[in-house]
Formats: C-alpha cells, sequence, structure tokens
C-alpha cells in the first residue's frame, strides 16, 4: 500500500477513536463531506502533525462543508 494509503487508515483510525464512531460511519462521514480527497491532496502537510491536530483539521474542513 502507498504511504498516503497507509495515512488514511491512520487518519480513519485516529478520528473513529477520537469521536468514538465505527468504521463505518466515518467511511459514510468522510464520503459525505469528500474528506478522503482532502486527506489526500494534504497529505504533504497533514503527515507531519500529530493526532490531534489532524482531528480537529478534519473537523474544521467538515464544518466549513456544511
Amino acid at each position: 500500500m502507498s504511504r498516503q494509503g497507509d495515512f488514511m487508515i491512520y487518519c480513519t483510525e485516529q478520528y473513529k477513536t477520537a469521536k468514538n464512531l465505527t468504521g463505518k460511519q466515518v467511511s459514510e462521514l468522510f464520503s459525505e463531506y469528500n474528506v478522503w480527497e482532502y486527506i489526500y491532496s494534504c497529505f504533504e502537510a497533514l503527515h507531519t502533525t500529530g493526532a490531534g491536530y489532524i482531528v480537529n483539521d478534519i473537523d474544521m474542513y467538515i464544518e466549513t462543508r456544511c
């Protein structure tokens, strides 16, 4: 698997744990708000940050899409 693919799995797991969601719930949420594409496009910047930052960044991204 690519580094980006591994990172998407990491982000999914971190978000799932932080928000107490199931994998299916995270997948549906990420698909609804195009978070997958966001994570992929921002890989270079995001992969250098910590888990808390990533979760907060995803939350902010989703909020801007609502």
